[in-house]
């Protein structure tokens, strides 16, 4: 049944098998580069929002001691310092919540871009 110089059928299984493993491995690659492109991506898009948190916990921090130092003003001089202490705290403490607030926000919407989900979406169906 078998000629010397083999089936021709199992060479053309044996290249369709390597061709398979080959798609499978240029799957594979396609897939490991659409998740780094997505982690770059998330990464960009943190930055913004990690700078935005690091500095409204900073200014929060400064706010609370300026209020505590014009607190302390206050009681040695029974007046004037204390108003200085909220004039310069309350502002900072204000700017710093609502830059951790925008910065927090920023960083829970990162699951959340239509624009990620619809490259998902094509990568997923091709």
């Amino acid at each position: 049944m078998n000629a010397p110089g083999g089936d021709p059928r199992d060479e053309a299984i044996g290249a369709l098998v390597a061709r398979l493993i080959e798609d499978g491995r240029a799957y594979a690659d396609a897939e490991l580069d659409l998740y780094k492109a997505i982690a770059r991506y998330r990464a960009l898009r943190a930055r913004k929002s990690l700078v935005a948190l690091a500095a409204g916990w900073f200014f929060m921090i400064i706010s609370t001691t300026a209020v505590v130092m014009g607190t302390v003003l206050s009681l040695a001089a029974r007046i004037g310092a204390m108003w200085a202490g909220l004039a310069v705290g309350v502002p900072l403490l204000v700017g710093g919540y609502l830059l951790v607030r925008w910065g927090w926000a920023e960083l829970k919407g990162l699951t959340s871009d239509e624009g990620e989900r619809e490259a998902i979406a094509r990568g997923s169906e091709s």
